[in-house]
């Protein structure tokens, strides 16, 4: 499912205009990309939590030659999700 299938299922499931969904859609988004920015949790109970999760630097090799490489310190956003969503999967 993409971005526009998206759109169009919550226009059908909330009976509203999908330019109507599409704006929600966006907010939701924006609000998970604003408070990750900030460096905070975003969790919706029930689903899941996103984080940013930071690594330090640290050394490295190259596996190709074995030199002894500085691997920068690097940000990434974690998700994990809720007993729920686990125990539906499984």
């Amino acid at each position: 499912m993409n971005k526009a299938d998206l759109v169009v299922l919550i226009a059908e499931k909330a009976r509203i205009r999908k330019a109507a969904a599409e704006r929600a859609i966006n907010a939701f988004i924006g609000a998970i990309r604003d408070t990750l920015a900030r460096g905070e949790k975003f969790t919706i109970s029930g689903f899941g939590s996103f984080s940013v999760s930071r690594r330090k630097a640290r050394k490295g090799r190259n596996p190709k030659t074995g030199q002894e490489i500085m691997i920068p310190r690097t940000e990434t956003i974690r998700f994990k999700a809720s007993g729920k969503v686990k125990k539906r999967l499984t």
